[in-house]
């Protein structure tokens, strides 16, 4: 082992980054593809958001050369979670290398800025590789050659493509058309709104305004790599080593080698994937290749079945099962086989697929009780395993395996054995021998990476005889797992039974008994009911095709359940159960603006500025800002107890902790300076806790060290002492905060006050509902971009801060206040963000305020990149809810009172708690409930704050509204469309409800939009055919509801700054922050709106001559928040007010060159203007008047939803939103950011996200 160590000690690491050479001779084993392409590379498009492969930020393409069949293989792979140790003599590509600013966009950033499928822009690069993927994957197949301009891709495939990338901006649909429209199959009119073609261009004209698509314009592999010597790579780095073995007596030499009493930690690797689940706290110092055993990678197929090497990918397993590129007949045992790949499909997303292996997944079942669905599935197949463990070689059954002891690492997967199930085995030649396979899983989402609730796989051998349609079961093998057990298991007790008798309704009756008492989740799984209530569904969805109706008696168990049975076709006895037919497109949309030449550009979809810099991955983001010399990078330590005194913090490491070189604290704090980590109007959240730690997720402390990877490390090992003597046990419920009288006070302007006379409404009630309760959870935002921030120590005790921030001025003055110095020796920038939805207004400032204070202690610059577990304990999230009500109302519908008791869990600090009843008042109001009446209290609880999260408060009412409209219909059993109708505002009763911001009769529009919305929608024959649909199908339920919105809109002052240099370009600056929210786009287009009233020639192409540039606190100040919904509108105007400033000043020059010259280009003016001394920058501070300061907003939406009551599964079916914005400034992003993103973002909140 010596010998080979000292051979291969000098092996190097060869690969490639968008064809440029790295070599590298030394490089810690653990380190992955992503952390050294952000750290070590000039490349920046590849995102970090999740860090565990689940979002496809972070998505790249790795290529393989194969020098034998001279071909080169591409595929996708979540760079996070691939080792960069395990692309030896391979070729990455990132959005850069695809085409960038400098060489050209490729036409898939083109096409996704055209389509407006990018607004923050941060999950872009990957979905553009998502799809780079599927592109020149689908060009290397034998299809035909489509059209020009288009690919081999098909649209269904197009859209799949990034079914595992997520983006919270979009809702998804213009993401989906720019990927469809590239595909061969693709009808144009499908295509939504762009900015390529207008209303009526015919099919040829929209294809060839496309951005043409080239196939295999990029080269993925270069040459020289085809010519490099892979040797057996072995590294070794001060202890830490990488090895590849080249058979399994080598690998099992090595592993003979380690010495785990001596502390040695070994890792066996393939993909590398299975570290996205199961976090390592702790470095290995031996890490294992097993790709290069050809053991591991076998596929063979015999007469048998078909064997699978342990190292094999999920997807080449996927090909194999459904026998790509190889003649196979459709026997039964190949049919069992295909449906064994269909759902693995369904398990993780492809560009885990790519990497993650068979036997990792299985292992992980094994020794981590791992809920998988391959060992489910396989379990079901009757798969067997072959195995090294001790240096014995074994062949075990599934079952055996993973119910044997927890394996070690010296226990090693060899491969996979999954028979052929030939229907004829062991019957008698007068029976129909028949083999029937099917499997089930039920999760939050159909594709990517979300792990089932329960899985299930059936197989059965059953037969029928020649004089008898009764169906006989041979054997059978009922597979369930996910569903709260150590691991899949088998059904035995079901199974015995059931084998060898006719499959009946008693009989499937008693079955389902069996699997009730079988599948029993163990203690403290969530949903246990329902897990268990899906097993015997997918029992009943398996055996129910067998039953003949007829045999059914009314009185039998499961007659309810054969209500629903199609009848049987003569052909083809055994049909499945049936389904919703959905299309195989998984989304399709149509939108309806109208544009206004009025104020051009102002008003026309534009597309969003630098939407191409965002797809290319040139857009910088905070931490795509390369790290001053000297940076050191912090972590937070947070409080795992609600109220406890904190005694002391140590690691637990060994060896000791690398890199780290303090743990900042309270103690920290300079003399002069706050312990505080954020502020509003209301109060303030100190920024680490001091001897008391007052909620779970408090920060407590942030180690600083050398890499960002080493200060989470150390975080994770933080081991910290609690006592809780002689305290009061926390508050954790709104209930118990009543008891202990914990509220935060609301500031009289802020509380509502009553509509009506509740008593007189109750009396006048026909009907009445008393103490009715509902209960709303919170909801986290999931910004792809997490908290993040960057401190400079700058000159004479001053700093300067990147944050990722919606609010930079209050994170100044939070960050002057910690140091104890004046607010203008702070600068805080922020360029752009990547996504916030209000969870980066407040919730940032202590990330700002912690780098800041690091900074200044140790005299260095500081940065944090907030990891997503701790920016979900830190971020607080939604507003959690309880809520009593009680109504009166009319025989009719109508209502006549309404009285709210509220409980509002705020969390720990103020935040922006106080004004939520405002907000939930805002909302409720939208109908007119005769009399309204309400008692909400603020409650101060010992968790993490609560805050701003897009539309706070408003959304909660709006449910309120309508569960109490819902909750009347069904006591009347009237529809509740009735219900709502009657109870819609008139002008009058608006005015009654909203007292002073109703503005005119003719601006009342909710009505008109309801009407035209019923129509446009077809709401009264799809409600007749929904009718219909339910009254015909038991199991499956469809509903359409018709929804109105009120939403009070309120301006804020904000100021503007526009200034032309002299080349006649524009710099602007604003108050608000880009969030994805397409900010900078409006602001662009006012700002060439309002210079244009100046008339020159050439003046038409203002829009490109004008730049919006970063937020500097010290350069623009009274910025103000980025929130509500209104930053656009104040800063439009405030831009459009400076604008008018600067044309008064020129056009008393331009009028006298105009007697001049006879004509004035805008280049020459600005000269001229120069020359004068015109001063060519203007700044202004907008403050709304009063009666426009405050206004109503109307909308109302339809939709229509599918429910399955076997497995709770709902499908939005279609979704209708007319929204009346006034004139919109851009329709574009607010057809993306108003209605699809917000639609999509708040249906999240209530379908459990």
């Amino acid at each position: 082992m010596e010998n080979n160590k000292e051979k291969n000690n000098n092996s190097k690491l060869v690969f490639a980054i968008n064809g440029e050479r790295f070599e590298l001779s030394k490089i810690h084993p653990s380190t992955s593809l992503l952390e050294f392409i952000r750290t070590q590379t000039r490349y920046k498009g590849t995102k970090l958001s999740c860090g565990e492969g689940g979002c496809g930020a972070c998505v790249v393409l790795l290529s393989k050369y194969d020098p034998v069949l001279k071909q080169v293989e591409d595929f996708s792979v979540s760079s996070c979670l691939t080792l960069l140790c395990s692309i030896n003599g391979c070729s990455v590509t990132t959005t850069e290398g695809i085409g960038n600013s400098k060489d050209g966009f490729h036409s898939i950033h083109e096409r996704f800025a055209g389509f407006h499928a990018s607004q923050c822009g941060f999950c872009t690069p990957g979905m553009c590789m998502s799809f780079f993927s599927a592109l020149i994957n689908a060009e290397k197949t034998q299809r035909n050659d489509p059209p020009s301009g288009f690919s081999k891709l098909t649209m269904s495939e197009a859209e799949k493509s990034i079914a595992g990338n997520l983006c919270r901006c979009t809702g998804y649909r213009p993401i989906a058309d720019a990927c469809k429209s590239f595909a061969g199959d693709v009808d144009m009119e499908d295509l939504g709104l762009n900015s390529f073609w207008g209303r009526g261009d015919s099919t040829d004209v929209k294809i060839s305004k496309l951005p043409s698509y080239t196939q295999n314009k990029v080269c993925t592999f270069p040459e020289f790599l085809k010519s490099e010597i892979q040797s057996k790579t072995l590294f070794d780095t001060e202890g830490c080593c990488w090895y590849a073995p080249d058979s399994v007596e080598d690998l099992e030499t090595i592993l003979d080698s380690v010495n785990v009493d001596n502390g040695g930690h070994i890792k066996l690797v393939v993909g590398n994937t299975g570290t996205g689940y199961y976090k390592e706290l702790e470095p290995h110092n031996k890490y294992i290749d097993l790709r290069n055993i050809p053991e591991l990678s076998v596929i063979n197929r015999d007469s048998t079945g078909i064997e699978i090497g342990a190292a094999v990918t999920i997807s080449k397993a996927i090909q194999a099962l459904k026998g790509e590129g190889e003649s196979i007949s459709e026997s039964t045992g190949n049919l069992v086989l295909t449906k064994i790949a269909e759902h693995m499909n369904k398990v993780a997303s492809k560009f885990i697929r790519n990497t993650a292996s068979l036997g990792g997944n299985l292992v992980m079942a094994q020794r981590n009780q791992f809920p998988s669905d391959i060992a489910t599935i396989l379990l079901a197949a009757g798969t067997m395993v072959d195995i090294q463990r001790g240096g014995k070689r074994l062949k075990l059954t599934l079952d055996e395996f993973l119910e044997g002891p927890t394996s070690d690492f010296k226990t090693v997967i060899l491969s996979v054995k999954i028979p052929y199930w030939d229907p004829r085995s062991n019957f008698s030649s007068e029976n129909k021998p028949q083999i029937k396979f099917e499997t089930y899983r039920a999760a939050p989402r159909p594709l990517g990476s979300a792990l089932a609730f329960l899985n299930a796989a059936f197989l059965a051998q059953f037969s029928t005889g020649q004089a008898s349609d009764v169906v006989v079961l041979q054997k059978i093998r009922l597979v369930f797992g996910a569903y709260g057990t150590k691991h899949a298991i088998r059904a035995k007790k079901a199974e015995e039974f059931l084998t060898g008798k006719p499959v009946g309704v008693n009989i499937l009756s008693e079955a389902i008994h069996l699997i009730r008492d079988t599948i029993v989740p163990e203690e403290g799984t969530s949903s246990p009911a329902y897990r268990s209530s899906l097993a015997v569904s997918f029992l009943f969805e398996f055996f129910h095709p067998m039953l003949e109706a007829d045999m059914l008696n009314p009185n039998d168990t499961l007659h309810g359940y054969m209500n629903t049975l199609e009848t049987s076709e003569p052909n083809n006895k055994f049909k499945p159960i049936h389904q919703s037919k959905c299309s195989s497109l998984l989304l399709s949309a149509k939108q309806m603006v109208e544009f206004s030449g009025q104020y051009h550009p102002v008003g026309q979809p534009t597309k969003k500025s630098g939407a191409e810099l965002q797809a290319s991955g040139e857009a910088v983001f905070v931490d795509d800002i390369p790290s001053p010399k000297d940076c050191l990078h912090g972590a937070f330590i947070n409080s795992t107890k609600p109220m406890a005194w904190v005694k002391g913090i140590e690691f637990r490491s060994f060896p000791p902790l690398d890199g780290v070189l303090k743990v900042i604290s309270f103690k920290d704090i300079p003399e002069k300076g706050e312990n505080i980590g954020c502020k509003t109007i209301f109060g303030s959240e100190p920024l680490f806790a001091d001897d008391i730690t007052t909620f779970a997720g408090q920060p407590l402390g942030l180690v600083v060290a050398d890499t960002q990877k080493h200060a989470d490390m150390a975080a994770n090992l933080a081991v910290v002492d609690y006592d809780t003597e002689n305290l009061k046990p926390p508050i954790l419920s709104v209930e118990e905060a009543v008891e202990r009288s914990s509220f935060f006070e609301v500031p009289p302007i802020l509380n509502p006050k009553p509509v009506g006379d509740f008593s007189k409404g109750m009396a006048e009630a026909d009907h009445k509902i008393l103490s009715a309760e509902i209960k709303l959870g919170s909801q986290y935002y999931f910004y792809m971009e997490t908290q993040t921030a960057l401190a400079i120590p700058d000159e004479d005790n001053c700093m300067v801060i990147y944050s990722s921030i919606q609010c930079p001025e209050n994170a100044g003055i939070v960050v002057a206040r910690c140091l104890g110095v004046p607010n203008h020796n702070v600068r805080v920038i922020t360029r752009r963000v990547g996504g916030g939805f209000g969870g980066k207004a407040i919730r940032a400032m202590p990330v700002a305020a912690a780098c800041a204070l690091a900074a200044h202690k140790l005299c260095r610059p500081v940065r944090i990149y907030v990891n997503r577990k701790t920016d979900m304990i830190m971020a607080g999230g939604r507003h959690p809810m309880k809520i009593n009500y009680s109504v009166g109302f009319k025989s009719d519908g109508k209502i006549t009172a309404l009285h709210l008791d509220i409980l509002i869990n705020a969390g720990i600090s103020e935040d922006i708690s106080p004004m939520l009843p405002h907000n939930i008042l805002g909302i409720v109001r939208q109908y007119n409930w005769g009399a309204l009446s309400f008692d909400m209290k603020v409650c101060k609880t010992n968790l993490s704050s609560k805050s701003a999260m897009r539309a706070p408060g408003e959304v909660q009412a709006s449910y309120i509204a309508e569960a109490v409209i819902e909750h009347v219909a069904s006591y009347l059993s009237i529809e509740t469309t009735l219900v709502r109708n009657k109870n819609i505002h008139t002008y009058d009763s608006l005015k009654f409800f909203y007292s002073g911001n109703t503005g005119d009769p003719l601006e009342y529009t909710l009505p008109s939009i309801l009407d035209k919305l019923v129509k446009s929608s077809c709401f009264h024959e799809r409600f007749v055919a929904i009718k219909c649909f339910n009254s015909s199908n038991k199991w499956s339920k469809k509903g359409i509801s018709c929804v109105p919105i009120v939403h009070e809109v309120m301006l804020r002052p904000t100021p503007g700054k526009v200034s032309i240099l002299g080349d006649g370009s524009v710099v602007v600056e604003v108050g608000g922050i880009e969030l994805g929210q397409g900010l900078w786009t409006k602001v662009k287009q006012m700002t060439a709106f309002g210079l244009s009233s100046i008339g020159c020639v050439g003046g038409g192409d203002l829009l490109k001559r004008i730049r919006v540039i970063q937020a500097d606190t010290l350069s623009i100040v009274q910025g103000g928040f980025t929130a509500g919904s209104t930053t656009s509108e104040a800063n439009c105007e405030a831009v459009r007010l400076c604008c008018n400033t600067l044309v008064e000043r020129l056009t008393s020059l331009k009028e006298s060159l105009l007697e001049k010259m006879g004509s004035v280009s805008w280049e020459t003016l600005i000269i001229q203007a120069t020359q004068q001394a015109v001063n060519l920058s203007a700044s202004t501070y907008y403050v709304p008047e009063v009666t426009s300061m405050q206004y109503l907003n109307y909308g109302a939406a339809v939709s229509e939803v599918e429910i399955d009551l076997l497995t709770g599964s709902t499908t939005i079916l279609r979704t209708d939103i007319i929204y009346d914005c006034g004139q919109s400034l851009n329709p574009a992003v607010d057809l993306g950011q108003l209605l699809e993103s917000h639609h999509y973002f708040w249906q999240s909140q209530f379908t459990v996200q």
